[in-house]
């Protein structure tokens, strides 16, 4: 069994998707539009002019799997309740991706040294998502 995060972005997807190659060194394992479905999609399940969206996609980001859609596009994404916990190799490493995620994003915890991780910090990216991030080694870093 497992337990696979799947992130709606409203019409950002593509977006999303480059930002986190970027930033993550994320692959995309698989993308298909709305317009590829081999079925037709039920009237009123996407917005208008939302075809060539995407419909499902599969990202590798270290070992993990993170699937994402557009969804509808009918409506601010909302991602709420939830983190993903994003685990590093060292304190620079975390450093790193801390600051990368940041960017445009929103901080909700400093990146810092804790009683449990060498670094630790809590960020909304900028579509919303909610990471923590931790080191799991301790390492020298500024």
């Amino acid at each position: 069994m497992q337990v696979q995060a799947y992130l709606f972005f409203e019409g950002r997807c593509e977006e999303a998707i480059a930002f986190y190659e970027r930033v993550l060194g994320a692959k995309v394992e698989m993308l298909m539009r709305f317009s590829e479905s081999p079925d037709p999609v039920p009237d009123g399940m996407i917005a208008p002019g939302a075809e060539n969206k995407v419909m499902h996609a599969a990202l590798r980001i270290g070992d993990s799997l993170v699937m994402a859609s557009d969804g509808g596009c009918m409506q601010p994404a909302q991602f709420q309740g939830f983190f993903l916990s994003l685990s590093t190799a060292d304190a620079e490493e975390a450093d790193r991706i801390f600051a990368a995620l940041a960017e445009g994003g929103e901080i909700r915890m400093p990146i810092g040294k804790t009683f449990f991780s060498p670094r630790f910090g809590m960020v909304a990216d900028r579509f919303g998502v909610p990471w923590m991030v931790v080191a799991q080694a301790d390492t020298p870093s500024a």
